[in-house]
């Protein structure tokens, strides 16, 4: 694994492993909270990510993802300013979750507000048991302002979110699989290794394909199904013309590809 220098703040750290960039947030003396350089360093990253990345695995040092938004940082902004300030994790955020490379996230402690916020714009989450999930901006006389009132209900419910955020309620790792907030929990310190077995797989496959889930799916979904039918077609249709898929077909066809079987379930 190298280090690569890509003019990031102090507070992010990239190494590469082959085609898979590591990201790891470096605040561990904050709990990993997320200070205005931080989040500009990520929007900064992912607009422009190295081009040799195929995917990206965000991690953390220490015991916590993100305790979210350094309160440090809300200063005395008026309502405008406030205003700029939410706009630009916005802006950070989306360019996780809309940009070109798949990211997975790797998230044990606190994934506590703005951490939250982060975590759901990845694309694969995987968990420790130690990660808990809570939304205490109201006790604090704030409302979330990086997304997470778009993401985080389209994950666990509207409910569930406004339980968390009237009540105070704070999510196990275990709470947070079963209500869908992550998509693999594994043993305490395995988090990283079970995220590169993801980011491997994901790395073989069709750029394409994983271009097309993460750009035009997510519009698919939010479509009405007469467009949604229809955009999928045409993303069909451009996937299999491509030589990468003619290729990978050919080679099942004869025999050479692995075959999807039951041994490969997680559980």
């Amino acid at each position: 694994m190298t280090t690569t220098d890509l003019g990031l703040p102090s507070s992010l750290r990239l190494e590469r492993d082959g085609d898979i960039a590591v990201l790891t947030i470096s605040r561990e003396h904050k709990r990993n909270a997320l200070d205005d350089a931080t989040i500009e360093g990520l929007g900064g990253f992912f607009r422009r990510p190295p081009t040799w990345a195929r995917v990206v695995v965000l991690t953390p040092d220490g015991d916590h993802f993100s305790a979210g938004l350094d309160l440090a940082e809300l200063g005395e902004h008026d309502a405008v300013g406030g205003f700029h300030h939410s706009r630009t994790w916005h802006d950070a955020f989306t360019q996780i979750e809309s940009g070109a490379v798949p990211v997975i996230s790797v998230l044990k402690g606190a994934v506590v507000g703005g951490g939250l916020e982060l975590a759901a714009a990845t694309h694969i989450r995987v968990a420790e048991p130690s990660a808990f999930f809570a939304l205490p901006e109201g006790e604090r006389g704030l409302f979330v302002g990086g997304g997470g009132s778009v993401r985080v209900p389209r994950l666990i419910g509207v409910h569930r979110m406004t339980d968390m955020m009237l009540t105070g309620r704070v999510l196990s790792a275990t709470e947070s699989a079963q209500f869908g907030l992550v998509h693999y929990l594994v043993e305490e310190g395995a988090g990283l290794a079970s995220a590169f077995v993801h980011a491997r797989r994901i790395a073989a496959n069709s750029p394409l394909v994983n271009h097309a889930v993460l750009q035009a799916l997510p519009r698919i979904a939010e479509a009405s199904p007469e467009t949604g039918l229809l955009m999928e077609a045409l993303m069909s249709a451009v996937a299999q013309s491509g030589s990468d898929a003619k290729e990978r077909m050919s080679a099942f066809l004869v025999g050479r590809a692995t075959k999807v079987n039951g041994a490969e379930a997680v559980r």
